[in-house]
């Protein structure tokens, strides 16, 4: 099966060319290890109505299947990637975030600081995962699994609830 990411990496810094972007790039190998596409790659600053309307943009675009967020899911004041999530998903997957910091608690007790969210809009899922690239990918590598049959039951697919 072929999954369809887009992945935006919320930065201030890195949206100003101040420093390189390494998480969404370290993303981007990981899933492509995995022989699936990365469709769409961007670099926004932590501008909160900025990234609801990119998230509302790429969702009902249809050319995602999952939509992955870096950065921005922590306590400081300019971390406002949840808080968009929430506010253009229209259902939750807490699971997906329990599960990622339940993983990431075994590496850091920093994992308690995470506001990181997952939940639906439309038939695509949108993830949050930490800003930096070892953090990101540690917590993509915890769902992974679980990303092809999320995604046969999100697009109805045929004998997607044969596999539960």
């Amino acid at each position: 099966m072929t999954i369809r990411f887009g992945i935006l990496t919320l930065s201030d810094r890195s949206s100003r060319g101040e420093r390189e972007d390494a998480s969404g790039p370290a993303l981007a190998a990981l899933i492509r290890a995995q022989n699936w596409l990365v469709t769409k790659q961007a670099i926004l600053s932590d501008d909160e109505s900025a990234i609801r309307a990119i998230l509302i943009e790429w969702a009902d675009s249809g050319s995602f299947d999952v939509i992955l967020t870096t950065g921005g899911t922590g306590f400081a004041p300019r971390d406002v990637t949840p808080d968009a999530t929430r506010a253009v998903i229209q259902r939750d997957a807490p699971g997906l975030a329990e599960a990622m910091r339940a993983e990431s608690l075994k590496k850091t007790p920093h994992a308690m600081l995470s506001r990181a969210v997952a939940g639906i809009r439309g038939s695509t899922l949108i993830v949050n995962l930490p800003g930096s690239p070892k953090g990101a990918v540690e917590n993509l590598q915890t769902i992974l699994s679980v990303l092809p049959h999320a995604v046969q039951l999100l697009t109805n697919s045929p004998g997607s609830e044969a596999s539960h």
